[in-house]
């Protein structure tokens, strides 16, 4: 069964995040995802926010920015978010925005080797390995977690291109794909997972989780702020690409990425979203039934 989740978006000051984590905790809301968009909220610290405010919606953060971070800063964060609230967070790493990476000086010539040497290095770490690499971006001298993970922790990488996504295949555990992803987006990722689970001598049979965003508007004016947030986006005229409407349109739209491939699927409020706290609400309580 598809999970569904929603985007607490970075558009909403800090301060907003304890009502709508809340909110979506008492509606029974599987999913509450954050991003760590630059220059606006920190992934982690407001995803320990979440986690302890809340008592079981599971919180994922899609995603950190590689170029950002140490891996080991990366794997030490994650591994006290997982033993502080085991199996209820959701960690992705990517590639970022890279003119956000540019303003801040790390902007790398290679994204996709800094990836692929961070998953690498993330997921052993993460699984209770001591380290020695020099990569081209990673350098590790005998680093080791001291309080690693208890249990297998899952490592998902964000990914739009088609290097990203067979990347993704070969070396992360899920996929995190943006709301410009339509249901044939979804299999051709899905088709691409599988070639870089292939090539890099895996199953491509090997359960893989993806995970897509879809752009969603309700109630009063959904249809204008959604033309609004698309044509912002620059997806003015994709088709098959966000929904605006009751819960009966929304859930048929989940139901299309969920049939193309999709373990989960992720509302995407409008960035004017006026309700926030309401449309955690109507996802858990009008379109998650309608899923069943």
């Amino acid at each position: 069964m598809t999970a569904l989740g929603v985007v607490f978006r970075p558009q909403l000051p800090p301060e907003r995040l304890r009502a709508v984590a809340r909110a979506a905790d008492e509606a029974g809301l599987e999913e509450l995802w954050l991003w760590e968009d630059c220059f606006r909220e920190g992934g982690m610290t407001t995803a320990a926010a979440a986690l302890a405010w809340t008592e079981r919606v599971r919180v994922g953060v899609g995603l950190l920015p590689v170029p950002l971070r140490n891996v080991a800063l990366t794997a030490m964060e994650s591994a006290s978010l997982h033993r502080m609230f085991p199996g209820r967070a959701t960690l992705v790493v990517g590639h970022g925005v890279q003119d956000w990476m540019g303003q801040v000086g790390a902007r790398p010539a290679s994204p996709l080797t800094l990836l692929g040497e961070h998953l690498d290095a993330l997921r052993a770490l993460l699984g209770g390995e001591r380290l020695t690499v020099r990569g081209r971006y990673v350098s590790l001298d005998d680093v080791g977690l001291d309080w690693p993970p208890q249990g297998a922790v899952p490592v998902f990488a964000g990914a739009t291109g088609p290097r990203t996504l067979r990347l993704s295949g070969a070396k992360a555990d899920g996929t995190v794909l943006t709301a410009a992803t339509s249901p044939d987006g979804v299999r051709q990722a899905r088709q691409l997972i599988a070639e870089g689970q292939k090539e890099a001598g895996g199953d491509a049979s090997r359960p893989h989780q993806v995970v897509v965003y879809l752009l969603a508007a309700t109630g009063p004016g959904a249809d204008a702020r959604l033309r609004a947030e698309l044509v912002a986006e620059g997806l003015g005229s994709a088709t098959d690409v966000g929904v605006a409407g009751d819960a009966r349109a929304v859930a048929a739209a989940v139901r299309r990425l969920a049939e193309a491939g999709a373990d989960t699927v992720v509302l995407q409020p409008t960035g004017d979203e006026p309700d926030p706290e309401g449309f955690v609400r109507f996802a858990a309580e009008e379109v998650r039934p309608l899923l069943d």
